[in-house]
């Protein structure tokens, strides 16, 4: 049965649109908004970033001609560290701008002037495909074994014992592992009272899983983004 993108996937979507035309960045977040999405725009690179070092996007729409940092720079900086889908949007149609993009790592790439509709066929094609990717319910780091819907954790086949709060921060960081997560998101998604909390509940979760917890090879800090998993997900 094919998979279709429902209105609560859209309402659970946050989309960032980086372009610094004030009217076309308010058009999509206007047009956007109104087929449901959650939307934050940013004038230049430099916001943009500002912006996802607090918050977790699940898609990016990016102008490629910005001052400063365009957005090949920024789509080649962000795929060094993310794998969060990015639609490039360009007033060049040209064939080599288009697959200079995509080589960069960018998911799609729209030619202005366009139809705001388009650009939601896009995103809801892109997400289609995410939605699609099998599910992988189990991870692996070193000689660690995450299972995802039995929420237990093994070390070369020995149960770990996991608090609640430990268990809630390893299954937020595995869903998305690879990516980095904001303090700011798992705190929400812990249930955590604050940042801190998280800071602490990290803390304590690298004492269990690193060799030498100060220099984490697992449980990693990425610089104004968050922290991450460094996990494989295990076929079968």
């Amino acid at each position: 049965m094919a998979h279709s993108i429902s209105s609560s996937d859209i309402q659970d979507t946050h989309l960032l649109v980086v372009d610094d035309d004030d009217r076309i960045r308010d058009l999509l977040k206007r047009y956007l908004s109104k087929n449901g999405f959650r939307v934050s725009t940013a004038a230049d690179a430099s916001e943009a970033r500002r912006l996802m070092t607090g918050l977790t996007f699940d898609l990016l729409v990016l102008d490629v001609m910005m001052p400063g940092e365009d957005g090949f720079a920024l789509t080649k900086s962000l795929r060094a560290v993310d794998d969060v889908p990015i639609i490039l949007l360009t007033a060049k149609g040209e064939p080599n701008d288009r697959i200079e993009g995509l080589s960069l790592g960018a998911d799609d790439y729209l030619a202005k002037p366009f139809e705001p509709e388009e650009l939601v066929l896009r995103i809801k094609s892109i997400l289609k495909r995410q939605a699609t990717r099998p599910r992988q319910h189990k991870i692996r780091f070193g000689d660690f074994l995450f299972d995802l819907d039995r929420q237990m954790l093994e070390q070369a086949g020995e149960r770990m014992h996991l608090t609640t709060g430990e268990t809630a921060l390893l299954t937020t960081l595995s869903n998305r592992a690879g990516r980095p997560v904001s303090r700011q998101n798992l705190a929400e998604q812990i249930n955590a009272k604050s940042e801190r909390a998280v800071d602490v509940q990290i803390t304590r979760l690298r004492r269990k899983l690193e060799a030498n917890p100060a220099q984490p090879e697992f449980l990693t800090t990425i610089r104004n983004r968050g922290y991450c998993l460094q996990a494989e997900p295990v076929d079968g």
